[in-house]
């Protein structure tokens, strides 16, 4: 479970890199649907960006910042692999690393989705933006990695063992019922 914690860590470190270039990431769909001729249809999956970068990307910063949302979203599909490996789970952790699974499919349509308080990334974009061309793919991110969050909150307080569970269960030690019977204070009996 840590190192699922700390691989999580990771790539929000990334993400918070890559959310900080945002406004290159749009730029570089942009300058990329030009180039594809492809300005009508919105960016809806995680394999059009890969097309986009792999057919019509001829800018180095425009490649780099293609490759980070690529890479990050592989990151973030690996991880999520290894959610299900971690704990076998129940219904609610399971439909989580589902969730996740779908969003993260390489062509999984995500014009629908958008990410909302208190992720601001989606309030970045005009307004035709957002709602038409790259809501969706500036949401996915965030999305996913709040899911995750959700799942390791899950984990953590309902299926994974919890050493204070016993100070809050009604469980009583049996040692405690041999004590010594009370003795008050000043009077020693050695």
């Amino acid at each position: 479970m840590d190192e699922v914690v700390q691989t999580l860590k990771k790539i929000e470190q990334n993400y918070k890199l890559f959310q900080q270039q945002q406004f290159s990431f749009i730029r570089a769909l942009e300058h990329t649907r030009e180039e594809a001729h492809d300005s009508v249809r919105p960016v809806s999956s995680i394999v059009q960006v890969q097309c986009y970068k792999d057919h019509h990307c001829y800018n180095a910063t425009d490649r780099r910042i293609l490759n980070m949302f690529i890479s990050i979203c592989n990151d973030l599909r690996n991880l999520c692999q290894k959610l299900g490996t971690v704990h076998p789970g129940d219904s609610v952790s399971n439909g989580l690393v589902e969730k996740c699974k779908v969003l993260l499919n390489d062509s999984n349509d995500l014009t629908a989705i958008r990410a909302t308080y208190p992720h601001g990334v989606v309030n970045y974009l005009s307004w035709e933006e957002a709602r038409n061309r790259y809501g969706g793919v500036v949401s996915l991110i965030p999305i996913v990695i709040d899911t995750m969050r959700e799942w390791i909150t899950y984990m953590t307080s309902h299926l994974l063992p919890n050493e204070r569970e016993c100070k809050r269960c009604k469980y009583e030690d049996p040692r405690l019922k041999n004590k010594a019977p009370w003795v008050p204070p000043g009077k020693n009996t050695y």
